[in-house]
């Protein structure tokens, strides 16, 4: 599996307008090295929204791992921007309610990834993706994904969870091995030929991957 390797690099932290309960108060961008090229690449890029105190090598390891894992499919991060953001202390966990109100009040280039303290849905899961299919309610939170602190192997559900937003599906897949197998351990990061193929054709027509540069 190609490595990943990224980098954090400060500038400036006005990228996104901030409303008074929500500050942006720090930007980075995670330079990224190039993953082999391989004909037909598709580029992704990622907004990280760090709300919940995360430690920024944390996030950089979990995206790295990420990164690597969906590069099995053709798909290359060619750009995060990470930012950290100041909320109440209500807004810090995944709550649909609050987490719509932040997305609406500081909207973010999708798709976008928050690092939460915790949850308070119920049943409460490690990390949770919301495609266009399951977000018809909730439409604020359209193409994200939320990962609590403390999530087991993050940056295999960080995999996990954006496969099911490239793919709009919450499918799973328990054969074994699989990254869409319902437990997300180190063992299962494999990916099908058709599950790929759905990744990159249905995340492109959503906009959410663009043609890669070779």
């Amino acid at each position: 599996m190609p490595v990943l390797m990224v980098a954090l690099a400060s500038v400036c932290c006005d990228a996104v307008a901030a409303s008074p309960d929500f500050q942006v108060e720090e930007r980075n961008v995670l330079e990224t090295s190039s993953l082999t090229a391989t004909q037909g690449q598709h580029a992704l890029t990622l907004t990280l929204a760090n709300i919940g105190g995360w430690n920024d090598a944390e996030i950089a390891a979990a995206v790295n791992t990420a990164a690597g894992i969906l590069a099995q499919c053709g798909v290359r991060l060619t750009e995060a921007e990470l930012l950290r953001i100041r909320v109440p202390g209500s807004h810090r966990d995944f709550d649909t309610p609050r987490s719509r109100e932040l997305a609406r009040a500081l909207p973010l280039r999708k798709p976008a990834i928050y690092f939460a303290a915790g949850t308070r849905q119920r049943p409460a899961f490690e990390a949770e993706a919301i495609g266009r299919g399951n977000s018809r309610t909730r439409p604020e939170l359209t193409d994200t994904v939320w990962i609590i602190h403390g999530a087991r192997d993050p940056g295999i559900a960080l995999a996990h969870e954006l496969a099911h937003v490239l793919m709009d599906s919450g499918e799973h897949d328990n054969t074994p091995g699989n990254l869409m197998a319902e437990d997300t351990t180190p063992h299962n990061t494999r990916l099908t030929a058709a599950q790929c193929a759905r990744i990159t054709t249905t995340g492109s027509r959503n906009g959410l991957l663009r043609p890669g540069v070779d």
